[in-house]
């Protein structure tokens, strides 16, 4: 038995969309009729991945590794502490960044992030994710209306390094500042990923659930913030329209999510 984890934005699926090519979901069912089982493992919420779970996947990694399912069995859940939130939210907004806080049931955004976004160029696939996400209204509620569920993940977006200082000052050495690659004059983004898990935790977990050795292991992905799953698992592959720093570190490169990629890749790793 193989375990197989894929990225959804940018990977699986065009970033902000929730159907995969007919090819990939066919490479995925050919692949679990062999025995081996297939992850979700994404930076998204619960909420905001829950689309995907119709085509029939055998658990997730979600929230960047800080939620973690298989099958129906809940295998890690560590949200951020509520002084930790409230202490990214005003160090952030002090200094005019744009933030989405995301918890199991639903995310929500700075009012004026969708103005912002749409002022800038095209970027890579986390920030086309949140405009799509925005203009298609898949969930992102104003801050205004935040119910005080426990967050998982701050995202972040800005113009400057300069403005996340003092957020860094404060929460460096719990958190993570993950600082996607981008195109000259588009914005910088990110995501505050806590140092306590990362989509490799996932990986490690759901292996030593299932007795599957890493070796046995394949991850698929696109950006940065899928670094730790591509250095967890046996086999590493990082699609065409990824991060160049992502493909110097993978064992092989597929072609394009918008190419049949994951198709291509599965055949030639013998997982169909």
């Amino acid at each position: 038995m193989k375990l197989i984890f894929v990225d959804i934005d940018g990977t699986l699926t065009r970033p902000g969309e929730n159907v995969p090519p007919d090819s990939a979901l066919a490479a995925i069912r050919a692949a679990q009729a062999k025995g081996n089982k297939v992850f979700l493992c994404t930076g998204r919420n619960p909420d905001m991945l829950s689309p995907l779970l119709v085509y029939g996947f055998d658990g997730y990694v979600g929230c960047g590794g800080g939620y973690v399912v298989a099958g129906d069995e809940v295998l890690y859940d560590c949200p951020m502490t509520d002084e930790q939130r409230d202490t990214a939210l005003k160090t952030l907004h002090d200094n005019g960044v744009f933030c989405t806080i995301e918890a199991k049931g639903g995310s929500w955004g700075d009012e004026n992030l969708g103005e912002f976004l749409s002022g800038q160029s095209e970027g890579n696939s986390e920030i086309e994710r949140w405009r799509k996400a925005l203009s298609a209204n898949l969930g992102i509620r104003p801050m205004s209306t935040y119910d005080g569920s426990p967050i998982y993940k701050v995202v972040i977006m800005c113009t400057a390094m300069e403005q996340l200082a003092d957020a860094k000052a404060a929460l460096e050495k719990d958190f993570a500042f993950v600082i996607q690659e981008v195109k000259a004059h588009s914005c910088l983004n990110g995501e505050l990923v806590n140092r306590k898990f990362d989509k490799g935790l996932g990986v490690r977990l759901l292996a030593e659930h299932f007795g599957c050795s890493l070796e046995d292991t394949y991850g698929f992905g696109d950006s940065m913030n899928d670094l730790e799953m591509i250095q967890a698992v046996g086999t590493s592959v990082c699609m065409e329209n990824g991060a160049e720093k992502l493909k110097e570190v993978s064992d092989m490169v597929c072609p394009s999510v918008d190419e049949d990629g994951l198709a291509a890749a599965f055949s030639e790793l013998g997982l169909v």
